[in-house]
């Protein structure tokens, strides 16, 4: 196929062209009515803002040019079809789960998974049986699942509608997930894939392969994260016989709008046509320069950077902070420069570096060795211990989600909470990922863990003063 076309794009450009009359919506009329002081920042996107007139095709009936776009992405990132989402990852994910599992059926989902896939989960009814990630010591992280507690989960379940996990994770760590889905298509079952982070990995070595060309049967993909597509711009693609193309393309037309954007559809194109001119050239200068940022970044004293091994994207550079040091502090001194990493943990730090060489080097040095000198005069801070988070490598939930819709909830305070069924999930964001998950029984570990990310700065999505329980 012609990857130097850009269906969408090419429509939406060659229609401002006219100098259309608008008697139809949006509001603002081709940008026509706009605030004045807001327009010149607006201005040339209001224009690519368009509904579905004639000519310009329906996300959810594709026949012209959103077909055209949606099959050359299929073509570059091998699939047997791709759907173009505008409401991110998180509308792939529940497409993805509302399509394979029905109220009151197993699925087995990774714990450590995005909070959206803990609502797909809500919303379809599932019994989930959750697998646990083993703890990464060359890391110092949760990393994935091991393929022996997925072997274990499926002999205990072998009727699960699918398998869902998280690939790679947030940091850009990959594992062997094609033993994984081999072994799940063994029993017969479906594995759904949130590789949000992993867009670019379609462009083969120095990067891991792609969950789907490894087999998964459907992955979805946030473009916005590492190509240049607009946030909440992402991809959901289908390579299965075990996967109805109709239902997810059912639950997608319920799940996302009705009036999608057509700026972020034309960004779907042109972040697909950005990928695909990428030369084996263009790739070594990107990653000399990562290896000039790493190097940069390597003279701060107070942190390690973590080394890229051969199941790491080259892209995500870890900090890891050194102990006694607060990642916190590191954090706060790097925005103050005006640097803004991707996420902070409780001892890590993400930088990710873009799809071209990093120009701003000096000022990179200069801030670099800023933040270095200021924290070396920066107070101690207690090491955070959670490498005892997930103590059960399979778990399923206390309550069903059924049961917990017939019950009613209090608010108590955390230490009272101990023992009791959670009725809403505390999550620590970015990166989403739940602490405790709603319907789970709340731990003395669980608590711990919340202070001490707390006592460091980490943003929990959740009230300090309490925590919802499930009356008995």
């Amino acid at each position: 196929m012609n990857h130097n076309r850009i269906p969408i794009f090419e429509k939406l450009q060659q229609f401002t062209y006219t100098d259309p009359l608008s008697f139809h919506v949006p509001g603002h009329k081709n940008g026509e009515i706009f605030p004045k002081h807001a327009r010149s920042y607006f201005d040339s996107i209001l224009k690519l803002d368009m509904t579905e007139l004639h000519g310009l095709d329906d996300l959810h009936a594709p026949t012209e040019i959103i077909a055209e776009a949606e099959k050359l992405a299929a073509d570059f990132f091998g699939s047997d079809h791709t759907f173009f989402l505008v409401g991110g990852s998180t509308a792939g994910n529940l497409a993805m789960m509302l399509a394979t599992c029905s109220s009151g059926e197993k699925i087995i989902v990774q714990r450590n998974c995005h909070k959206s896939v803990m609502n797909g989960l809500e919303l379809c009814g599932a019994n989930p049986v959750f697998i646990a990630p083993d703890y990464d010591e060359a890391v110092d992280r949760y990393t994935n699942p091991s393929l022996a507690t997925l072997k274990e989960a499926l002999q205990k379940h072998p009727d699960a509608k699918a398998v869902v996990l998280t690939y790679p994770d947030y940091f850009g760590r990959t594992y062997p997930i094609k033993a994984m889905i081999d072994l799940a298509h063994s029993y017969n079952i479906p594995v759904l894939v949130d590789e949000a982070h992993g867009v670019h990995f379609a462009l083969g070595k120095p990067f891991p392969a792609s969950a789907l060309t490894l087999g998964a049967d459907v992955v979805v993909q946030s473009a916005h994260k590492m190509a240049p597509a607009m946030t909440m711009a992402s991809y959901l693609h289908i390579n299965s016989k075990l996967v109805s193309k109709e239902r997810i393309a059912h639950y997608l037309q319920i799940i996302q709008s009705s009036s999608p954007s057509y700026p972020l559809m034309a960004s779907l194109d042109i972040a697909r046509f950005f990928l695909a001119q990428l030369q084996i050239d263009d790739i070594e200068r990107i990653l000399e320069s990562v290896n000039k940022v790493r190097s940069i970044l390597d003279g701060c004293d107070a942190c390690n950077i973590l080394s890229i091994e051969e199941q790491d994207d080259p892209l995500k550079i870890t900090l890891h902070v050194k102990q006694s040091y607060s990642i916190q502090d590191m954090a706060r001194l790097f925005e103050e420069e005006n640097l803004y990493p991707e996420l902070t943990s409780h001892n890590q730090l993400l930088l990710v570096h873009g799809l071209a060489p990093f120009e701003k080097r000096k000022q990179l040095q200069k801030i670099v060795k800023s933040v270095g000198e200021q924290l070396k005069n920066g107070p101690n801070h207690a090491t955070i211990e959670i490498a005892k988070l997930f103590p059960e490598p399979i778990q399923e939930l206390a309550l069903s989600y059924q049961e917990m819709q017939a019950r009613s909830y209090r608010s108590v305070p955390f230490d009272e909470g101990i023992e009791h069924i959670a009725a809403e999930a505390v999550i620590a964001y970015p990166p989403g990922i739940p602490i405790i998950l709603k319907g789970e029984r709340i731990t003395a570990a669980h608590l711990a863990t919340i202070r001490q990310l707390r006592n460091q700065g980490v943003r929990i999505q959740q009230r300090e003063s309490g925590i919802k329980i499930y009356r008995k």
